[in-house]
């Protein structure tokens, strides 16, 4: 077989398609597009794959497969799909912005510079949490990597991580003080495993999430002394 046509959400995509098949790499194939793939509207409607065809070179080096291609759902892909879709999902907003990627190891970092930045932040991060779902559920749709995905703008997230960690340590000595337990008005799973992880070394305590949905929030706990 020296020829095949692909397909896939981006030409990109649909090129490691074929190098996969043919055994070869892409600087060993004569690729013609046949159809611009489309996102469509937030990758729910109008979505359009985009189509190659490739024809192996008369002299290609064939690769081995143990060193084979990124698969066509690696986090490369992954990040510049989450960074297409978020810039049309803001252009669609009308917010004006500039997105910075950084593929890091555990997670997809989505960096927004806007003047608009306090509105796309919202109460408590709701906003931008919200803006986070939608993106991964859009990138995610039907993909074997779900490789995490985290929207920022001017920093919030590590000004929110540092708030709840001091939080949490002031709620903590108010329940050693007291001795009893002291509970944090709800929030997201997000913020409460941040105010796990702070207090996780402090002996004396223990914490754990209650309540249920909307309603769940962590609850600190001085330890029993032993009598």
């Amino acid at each position: 077989m020296n020829s095949v046509e692909t397909e896939g959400k981006t030409i990109e995509e649909a090129i490691n398609k074929a190098c996969e098949e043919l055994k070869v790499s892409k600087e060993d194939l004569e690729i013609e597009i046949l159809a611009n793939g489309s996102s469509g509207f937030l990758g729910l409607v109008g979505v359009k794959k985009a189509q190659i065809r490739a024809t192996r070179k008369t002299t290609v080096t064939p690769i081995e497969k143990e060193v084979g291609l990124p698969p066509a759902s690696s986090s490369y892909h992954v990040g510049e799909m989450a960074k297409k879709t978020l810039q049309e999902l803001l252009h669609l907003l009308g917010v004006e912005a500039e997105v910075e990627l950084r593929d890091e190891p555990e997670r997809v970092l989505l960096s927004i510079k806007s003047d608009g930045s306090g509105l796309l932040i919202g109460r408590k991060g709701e906003t931008l949490d919200a803006l986070e779902y939608l993106i991964s559920k859009i990138v995610h749709k039907g993909a074997e990597d779900k490789k995490r995905i985290v929207l920022d703008t001017e920093n919030y997230r590590s000004r929110r991580e540092e708030s709840l960690v001091n939080l949490a340590h002031r709620l903590a000595d108010k329940a050693k003080k007291l001795g009893r337990p002291v509970t944090i008005s709800p929030m997201n799973a997000h913020d409460r495993r941040i105010i796990h992880l702070a207090l996780q070394d402090d002996k004396t305590l223990r914490t754990r999430s209650t309540g249920t949905g909307l309603y769940r929030k962590v609850m600190i706990s001085p330890e029993k002394k032993p009598s």
